[in-house]
């Protein structure tokens, strides 16, 4: 059985930092993240998707947490077709104009993209050398659909990043409907790439399904997004303001199982960021687990 990792997709969102689970000692950035690591084995970096990573932080990531933690860091928004504010360029890359303007991809300068993906991976260096980058995430918008477009998309997602580990997420369910999946399946093996399982509401328009099909032989990764029926559609409080129950969970304990049998190690992440739910759902998460399978990192639930 491969290791399982559950954790959160954030240790720092501010509804977590006022819910009062962070006890007083804790309050600053290195406390926090020494509090959240002690407790949970993995955590995603959701920062990264709004402003590029830099070197400095992910050294010292590195620093605070304990041998054998692990990091999965998301793509800043551009580098997965997202629009991007123009005031969260780095400034020697930045267009003239507003900083507050939002640029789609479409918008930025030539080459700017590349230079994007060169400083996005090489601030990750101290995190990979330290053997604490378990994935890069590539959310990709609602709007990319499968075709050979998207698909060559992907091709250069790999060939720009050759060395990282990447996790992908598609946003529009035709990727994974029963007649295009073993296209998206073999595609992403051929890129090495992690397919993403997701929850949300299975009501919800655009709801992908959820997948137990493993691509990549050392990693599977699983998100739970909560199951807001303002997914899609709210602000975003509201797309992830949930909190599981047992019932909702225990379902999925199985196929994470049969997950762990055909991939090294699996990452499980709550993103329902809202107060205390995502690390609350997380230790539920554990428990239920922990009667099958051992769980490595923090203590025993």
């Amino acid at each position: 059985m491969a290791k399982i990792l559950v954790g959160t997709c954030s240790w720092t969102d501010p509804s977590l930092v006022s819910s009062g689970w962070y006890p007083p000692g804790a309050r600053d950035a290195e406390g926090r993240l020494r509090h959240y690591a002690d407790r949970f084995p993995v955590v995603e970096v959701d920062a990264t998707y709004y402003g590029l990573p830099s070197t400095r932080n992910s050294r010292l990531w590195a620093e605070r947490t304990p041998r054998g933690f692990t990091f999965d860091v998301k793509a800043f928004a551009p580098l997965t077709g997202h629009a991007v504010r123009a005031g969260s360029l780095p400034a020697d890359l930045r267009p003239a104009g507003p900083a507050q303007r939002r640029l789609a991809c479409a918008d930025l300068p030539p080459g700017v993209t590349d230079e994007l993906w060169e400083r996005f991976t090489g601030a990750l260096r101290p995190l990979r050398e330290a053997g604490r980058l378990g994935s890069v995430l590539l959310q990709f918008p609602p709007w990319l659909r499968p075709g050979p477009e998207a698909h060559a998309y992907l091709a250069t997602c790999r060939e720009r990043a050759p060395a990282l580990p990447l996790a992908v997420e598609f946003r529009h369910p035709a990727w994974l409907v029963p007649d295009e999946l073993p296209r998206t399946l073999g595609v992403l093996r051929a890129h090495r790439m992690a397919l993403v399982a997701v929850d949300t509401a299975p009501t919800v328009a655009g709801a992908l399904p959820p997948t137990e099909d493993v691509t990549h032989p050392g990693l599977a990764v699983v998100r739970f997004h909560g199951r807001s029926e303002a997914w899609g559609t709210g602000s975003k409080e509201d797309r992830f303001r949930h909190r599981y129950t047992v019932a909702e969970l225990a379902p999925w304990t199985e196929r994470i199982r049969r997950l762990a049998r055909r991939a090294a190690e699996v990452h499980v992440l709550f993103n329902n960021c809202c107060a205390d739910a995502a690390v609350s759902a997380a230790e539920t998460m554990r428990q239920l687990l922990a009667e099958a399978v051992a769980l490595p990192g923090g203590p025993a639930t």
